[in-house]
This record gives structure tokens, C-alpha cells and sequence, in this order.
């Protein structure tokens, strides 16, 4: 008997990712819905006591919080989802949020060059952690050829650095070939990563 979906004969994959959904408490409901706002400049598409919706592209929505009354504090540590990341076109535009952002006191929880992308992390109140990142190859070839480089196996986590050297060295011309390129050092330790 055949699929009538022909699952067995084709590989079908979502065409993209549409959108995540946080639960929060109602008290720290407007403060995440504000916090999401600022580090995505998202817009708002809907919105109640309860609920909000944004999106920061031509979605409809790409992020949901939703307040539920009598959560507990996730425990430091717990099992679950690790983060969520976003990419940007290009390097400028990366630093260009970093600034922004840090003008606001927000600055990135971990800023590390994992190697395939430049990325900051950053934790919302809730501790979720966010990464913005942009990708350090041109092409997907570059970046499995690097995955199975020796470099990406002694170090598959990445080397940490100074999100506001990155952005000094940026606007000072450095080239972008420099900024991006995947930088010697020990990935790192237990004791560098927050709790979340």
C-alpha cells in the first residue's frame, strides 16, 4: 500500500521556522514584551492583558508572550530550550544592534566567535538566552568545509571577545575578513557562561 502523502518517497521539510511562544509571569509580562521590542525592534500586531504578538519582518508574528498566572521560576540549570538565535545580513548590521542596544544598558551576556558565526548572546528577564549573530562564511560549502576543519574539532564551542573592541576595531575600518575570521584561543570555561 502507497503513502498518499508520499512520505516514503520524498524528503517534504517546513519551509521555515514561523515563530517561538514564552510563557511568563503577568507581572513580567510588559517587561519582556518591552525587552523583545528593543532587541529585535519588533512591532507590536496584537496585544492584550494576557498576550502580545510581534514580529520584526513580514510574518505576521515571529514572537508570542503569554503571561500565565502561578508559574515557578525556572531552575538555573534546568532542561529545555538553550536559546534562540537570529542572524543579520551583515557585520555592520550586527554592530550596529550591539550599539544601540548598549546605549539602552544592554549588553551582551556572552559575546563568542563560534567559528561559523560572530555571535552575542544576551539574557532576557526571564533568563531566556538570545543570541544575534551573523555568519562568518560566504557560503555553505566554507562553513562544512571549516566544521570538519581540526580547528572546529579542538574547539567546537568557540573563543570569547570584547563586543566593544569588535565594534572600536568596525568603525575604525579593520576589514571585515579580519573581524570575521575565527581567532585563536581556549574555548570558555564553566564559570564564563551565566546561569540561565
Amino acid at each position: 500500500m502507497s503513502d498518499p502523502c508520499g512520505a516514503s518517497e520524498k524528503k517534504v521539510s517546513p519551509a521555515k521556522l514561523a515563530h517561538f511562544v514564552l510563557r511568563t509571569s503577568p507581572e513580567r509580562f510588559q517587561e519582556l514584551v518591552g525587552w523583545y521590542r528593543n532587541l529585535l525592534q519588533a512591532e507590536v500586531a496584537f496585544e492584550n492583558p494576557f498576550s502580545c504578538f510581534m514580529t520584526y519582518d513580514d510574518e505576521h508574528h515571529r514572537i508570542a508572550i503569554i503571561a500565565i498566572p502561578g508559574l515557578a521560576e525556572r531552575p538555573d540549570n534546568a532542561h529545555g530550550v538553550d536559546h534562540i538565535a537570529f542572524s543579520y545580513a551583515k557585520l555592520g548590521d550586527l554592530v550596529h544592534t550591539y550599539e544601540r542596544l548598549a546605549e539602552t544598558g544592554l549588553t551582551p551576556a556572552i559575546p563568542i566567535h563560534h567559528g561559523p558565526t560572530l555571535s552575542m548572546y544576551y539574557l532576557d528577564p526571564d533568563k531566556n538566552q538570545v543570541e544575534l549573530q551573523v555568519d562568518c562564511f560566504q557560503n555553505a560549502e566554507d562553513v562544512d568545509a571549516f566544521l570538519s576543519s581540526g580547528a572546529f574539532a579542538r574547539n567546537p564551542i568557540g573563543v570569547m571577545y570584547d563586543a566593544a573592541d569588535l565594534a572600536k576595531r568596525f568603525h575604525e575600518g579593520t576589514p571585515e575578513a579580519e573581524l570575521l575570521a575565527y581567532p585563536e584561543g581556549s574555548p570558555p570555561g564553566p564559570g564564563d557562561w551565566p546561569a540561565h
